[in-house]
């Protein structure tokens, strides 16, 4: 029988962490700690990963698999994950010989769209009405007032996958067929004014910090564009995101970095959507706007070393980099003028390194900078002109 792991102790620079994941999110935690001093270790069987490829050590195995798994626990000091998909299980397995965070219960929560919307019940966050959809019988009893709706499947879905718009009875039962008679969630369709996000990070102790909240614009299910400066949104709004992802971090006893992202309705209230347990793509502006990222609050959550309240410097823009870009001239993949883009100020580039573009996939991001809301609006918008990203 294991020994009780020890998940208070302090992990210091010099350890090895390892990430569930390998791609870009686990990239960017795999450089966040090793600017800290940590080792890193990956576990994803894709060879040319994004995470593997810079890490220390790449475990090349699936993630439930218990070789592969055994073997990243003997490399670790702590394990955490950068893919909300990964098994649960494949946690709390790895949490019977080592301090693994976010939990794989509170995993489990994110990956299941029917029990995360009773999460939310139960913190008293206000969420879209919905109805839980798992048999015919349960299809029939849905209440006409939740439609029209979003009908979602309830496992697996992410950057708008597995979602289908339904405005009546007939489209409702059409779309559950389509989606393959799975366990699901309609939501009813909400008048959205637009969209955002917190990150928070929580540690073991109960120490919960949070970035600034992030106005988000999404195209095709995917986020295009992230805003973060003074005024991006009313300052109740921020307070109430603030408060809302809070409770939602400490219903779910969590640790690491959660993304909680909300919906502003035009008449100002806030509803949550949905949670992250990870670093988010909304957060990567982090990286040069503010003194401690998303990916340094999530080695800092897991070595139990000291959660400070991350502190903004700069006015910031994040524009999403797609592989449509690098087709933006050609059906041949030909990369955008980065030269022009790094002409402007302020303007960071982050690729990803992944082999090939493809139409929808992330490549990458842009972090823009300067000291006003009105420099940085100017410049992103001068960036996105260069690239083929449609004004915003």
């Amino acid at each position: 029988m294991n020994a009780p792991v020890d998940t208070r102790k302090v992990i210091l620079p010099g350890a090895t962490l390892g990430v569930l994941g390998g791609g870009q999110l686990g990239r960017m935690f795999a450089h966040a700690a090793q600017a800290m001093g940590y080792f890193t270790a990956v576990l994803d069987q894709d060879a040319t990963s994004p995470a593997g490829l810079v890490s220390h050590h790449h475990v090349r195995t699936a993630y439930e698999d218990p070789q592969g798994l055994t073997e990243l626990a003997q490399l670790c000091a702590a394990v955490t994950t950068e893919f909300e998909n990964v098994p649960a299980g494949a946690l709390n397995q790895l949490a019977t010989s080592l301090p693994v965070s976010p939990a794989g219960a509170s995993v489990a929560i994110a990956q299941d769209r029917a029990a995360e919307k009773a999460h939310f019940v139960k913190c008293g966050v206000p969420c879209a009405p919905y109805a839980v959809i798992e048999s015919p019988e349960q299809l029939a009893a849905v209440n006409d007032a939740l439609l029209p709706g979003i009908l979602k499947t309830a496992r697996m879905g992410y950057d708008g996958k597995g979602q289908i718009r339904v405005k009546t009875r007939a489209e409702l039962v059409a779309g559950w067929q389509e989606l393959g008679r799975v366990a699901c969630v309609l939501e009813k369709m909400l008048p959205l004014a637009h969209e955002c996000s917190v990150i928070v990070a929580r540690g073991r102790d109960g120490t919960i910090v949070n970035l600034p909240v992030q106005r988000n614009l999404h195209r095709d299910g995917i986020l295009a564009v992230t805003e973060v400066y003074e005024g991006n949104l009313p300052a109740t709004q921020v307070e109430q995101a603030i408060t809302a992802a809070k409770s939602v971090a400490i219903g779910l006893d969590y640790v690491g970095v959660l993304c909680v992202e909300f919906f502003v309705l035009d008449n100002g209230q806030l509803v949550v959507n949905e949670i992250a347990p990870r670093p988010h793509n909304s957060g990567h502006y982090s990286q040069n706007a503010m003194d401690v990222s998303q990916f340094e609050l999530q080695v800092r959550s897991m070595t139990n070393l000291p959660l400070v309240q991350p502190r903004q410097h700069s006015a910031t823009i994040m524009l999403n980099l797609l592989g449509d870009l690098w087709f933006k001239d050609s059906d041949t993949a030909q990369a955008p003028a980065w030269d022009q883009i790094l002409a402007l100020p302020g303007c960071h580039l982050h690729l990803y390194g992944k082999v090939d573009a493809k139409r929808a996939r992330k490549m990458g991001h842009l972090n823009i900078t300067a000291d006003t809301p009105e420099q940085v609006r100017a410049t992103a918008l001068k960036a996105a002109g260069i690239l083929g990203i449609a004004a915003f």
